[in-house]
């Protein structure tokens, strides 16, 4: 798993303000819906800009709870939502969200499911918060469709081997709708974002992909310094020559409490 500390956050704080990370964020938040006046929970709520977001759209009659288990994170997005006082930053996992049953309007995650062992029972928790008729968005990428090109294919394999290890599934999208459908709930739409890049651009995913990877790596003891500080100066050279390729799919599923 990756730890969420303060130089990660400041990381991802920078990176999830850029057209790559937006775009996802603003997929999701399309397909929540929000209006006047509900209460939405935003579960993984990380920096809170997701969360501020949400917060603009249902105005004080309103109220956004999020909840993320890493400390670091919370303080960054009670900063980012001081001036909204209908939102609460509150300490929790999909294992109990520290709401009432039946009292959620909408429920919103992203690029949170993939760390979870217990999809199943993260549902059925999200279920129980819900109001009747309630509405669950989960925002994930679908690792499979990854395309990342390498002239060193091999080791470009090791280091994406080496990154499975920070998540628990890489299938989430191809997974979450039977499991929602189990669970009670109608399955409304799933919706791909590819982001395609042959630019290597500094607020792009695959820079902050490369970045994280690369540290993630060598502190886990997965790969050497030496083979993953080469594999991250190679992709920095196929972006100087032109040569730089990185698709990947995201996936935006939206379901309703039956």
């Amino acid at each position: 798993m990756l730890e969420f500390d303060a130089q990660t956050t400041h990381l991802l704080d920078t990176v999830y303000q850029g057209a790559d990370v937006t775009r996802r964020r603003q997929a999701s938040f399309d397909a929540l819906k929000p209006g006047p006046g509900e209460t939405i929970l935003d579960i993984g709520s990380g920096n809170g800009l997701l969360t501020a977001e949400l917060a603009r759209a249902v105005g004080p009659d309103g109220r956004v709870i999020g909840v993320d288990p890493s400390g670091d994170m919370r303080q960054s997005a009670i900063r980012r939502c001081r001036d909204f006082d209908w939102v609460d930053i509150i300490d929790g996992s999909t294992r109990h969200l520290p709401v009432a049953d039946a009292s959620i309007d909408k429920a919103a995650s992203v690029q949170v499911f993939e760390y979870l062992s217990d999809i199943p029972g993260a549902v059925d928790e999200v279920r129980r918060a819900l109001k009747p008729d309630g509405k669950l968005v989960v925002g994930d990428i679908h690792f499979d469709s990854l395309v990342w090109f390498s002239n060193a294919p091999e080791r470009m394999a090791r280091m994406l081997a080496a990154w499975d290890n920070h998540f628990v599934e890489r299938r989430v999208p191809a997974l979450l709708p039977p499991i929602l459908r189990k669970a009670g709930f109608g399955v409304e739409a799933v919706h791909p974002i590819t982001i395609c890049d042959h630019q290597l651009k500094p607020d792009g995913l695959a820079n902050m992909m490369m970045i994280l990877m690369e540290n993630y790596a060598v502190s886990n003891g997965y790969i050497s310094q030496q083979e993953a500080g080469d594999w991250a100066a190679e992709q920095r050279s196929l972006a100087a020559e032109g040569s730089f390729f990185f698709s990947v799919t995201h996936f935006v599923v939206s379901a309703k409490k039956l």
